[in-house]
């Protein structure tokens, strides 16, 4: 009798495997690139909005697909003025990462390549996904602004769009030498830009990341996330949060707000004066702090710092109405200097007028009727502040230091000739230093490092600090009254403060008669 043959079960496996019916397999997580020469990928399902890159790279495109950049060519086709120019910063090609042109979909035009994809800021991916583990072969976007053609500024600058140009002509755009090369201090987390994003903890690599060789200014990619953020414009922190440990721009606008021992001069003190927690406060001074918040620091102003020093406005011609240019505010100057058509200059020494500089910072909140009641109150206020911080000292020789009276004049001149220990001892803050650090933190131009707003980011806590100051040296130092109208305005300041906080100023600093 013969016996059956067995056929091992692994055989019969082997043999389904081999038949062209039932074999199944995972499609590759890439497709060949529409445009080989430039080898840049795009969507791997252009109706899903899935990037080849996101295949792997899951979160960055969970993130990125909520941003408008996943959707920046429907919203140019929807806005019907599209042109053929305006592709090129809609659709994944040469523009921001340096590829030498035409690429993606200026060499193709695709629908792989629609949008402003990873590939937009990271260059092409077709090596990368061949040998992952090759990281010569990691296509990294840059921080820096140095080459337009791999960069932000690639797209976001022109008449429509000029980030990169206002951005230019700001503080954030320098780099300060003395900051940069201090290794003693913290001064580069928030001077140099790759130190920031490494203080806040961001990880993410880039070109320049490691480089001891290339610093960076305040460049788009450290305040803006380009893969996306849960904030608006993709910001790594919130603008509106009056928290000064999560308030993007007082990150770095919120370091020495009152004086120490060691130091009577502040630094970056903006946050804090905003807030209303800036200050020497005098000797028997109680302020409350939401009674100091002001305005410019409540849901009037919601987005804080941005609400005023990021403003974007169209400018268009008084003659026909026509489309002349789109501020983006990214200059963060709230009251820029602009031509006679309204366009800001870039000029920082224009008058302080309704005609010279915009007020739109000012007026499109509603909190001030026109642009000339908010130049009449800004008027208005400087000289307040300009008045009483003279009376406590007049830096006559524009040395920066208080000389003894007469070469410089106020009462801390005279302080420096009759008790000069007052202003040089480090081992406790006098009424003295706490009038010096109040001056330059308020005093128009007094010090580089001070508020600088000429009082604006908080009228009321300068003006009620500057007025308790004077008070409280007449009595401390048995100084002569003030000229009237100075007193006039110390006695109004301090008025205005009783009213908002009865317990503001009590008699341990009331003026001698």
């Amino acid at each position: 009798m013969k016996r059956p043959i067995v056929v091992p079960l692994f055989a019969l496996l082997l043999a389904a495997c081999g038949s062209s019916e039932i074999v199944y397999r995972d499609r590759a997580p890439f497709n060949a690139a529409p445009d080989s020469v430039s080898g840049l990928l795009g969507y791997y399902n252009a109706s899903t909005k899935q990037t080849t890159c996101g295949n792997c790279h899951a979160g960055h495109q969970a993130s990125w697909s909520q941003t408008k950049h996943a959707s920046a060519f429907s919203t140019l086709v929807a806005s019907g003025h599209a042109t053929s120019a305006c592709y090129s910063c809609h659709t994944v090609n040469e523009h921001g990462n340096g590829l030498t042109g035409p690429a993606g979909w200026l060499a193709k035009a695709d629908t792989t390549y629609q949008d402003v994809q990873c590939e937009s800021c990271h260059g092409a991916g077709t090596k990368h996904v061949g040998l992952t583990e090759n990281r010569s072969n990691w296509p990294l976007a840059r921080v820096t602004l140095t080459k337009a053609s791999a960069s932000c500024a690639s797209c976001h600058t022109g008449i429509h769009t000029p980030f990169a140009e206002e951005w230019a002509a700001s503080g954030h755009s320098k780099l300060e030498s003395p900051a940069i090369n201090n290794t003693t201090s913290n001064c580069r987390n928030c001077h140099e830009g790759k130190t920031a994003l490494a203080s806040w903890g961001v990880v993410t690599n880039y070109q320049e990341r490691d480089s001891t060789a290339v610093n960076s200014p305040h460049t788009c990619a450290v305040c803006h996330d380009p893969h996306g953020s849960p904030n608006d414009h993709q910001l790594r922190f919130p603008i509106n949060s009056p928290d000064p440990d999560m308030n993007l721009c007082m990150k770095c606008h919120l370091n020495r707000g009152s004086p120490t021992a060691a130091s009577s001069t502040p630094h970056g003190a903006a946050g804090y004066v905003l807030l209303g927690v800036a200050g020497y406060r005098p000797a028997g001074v109680a302020i409350d702090t939401q009674i100091t918040l002001t305005t410019h620091s409540s849901i009037a102003n919601p987005k804080l710092c941005a609400g005023c020093h990021v403003v974007a406005f169209d400018v268009t011609d008084s003659t026909s109405g026509n489309f002349v240019f789109h501020s983006t505010g990214h200059s963060f100057r709230p009251l820029p200097c602009v031509d006679a058509r309204g366009k800001p200059t870039g000029d920082t020494t224009c008058a302080y007028s309704a005609t010279a500089r915009t007020f739109k910072s000012c007026t499109a909140s509603g909190c001030h009727g026109t642009a000339a009641v908010a130049a009449s109150i800004l008027s208005s206020l400087r000289s307040t502040i300009a008045g009483m911080a003279d009376q406590i000292w007049i830096d006559a020789n524009h040395d920066g230091k208080i000389d003894a009276a007469p070469i410089d004049g106020g009462y801390l001149a005279i302080i420096k000739r009759d008790r000069p220990l007052e202003l040089s001892t480090t081992t406790v803050v006098t009424p003295a230093r706490g009038a010096q650090f109040n001056v330059l933190l308020f005093a128009e131009r007094a010090y580089g490092h001070g508020d600088n707003s000429f009082g604006v980011h908080n009228p009321f806590l300068a003006r009620a600090l500057l007025a308790a100051n004077i008070t409280e040296l007449r009595s401390a130092y048995a100084l002569p009254a003030p000229p009237a109208p100075i007193q006039a305005a110390v006695d109004k300041a301090l008025s205005d403060a009783k009213t908002r906080s009865p317990q503001f100023i009590r008699s341990a600093t009331t003026a001698p008669k």
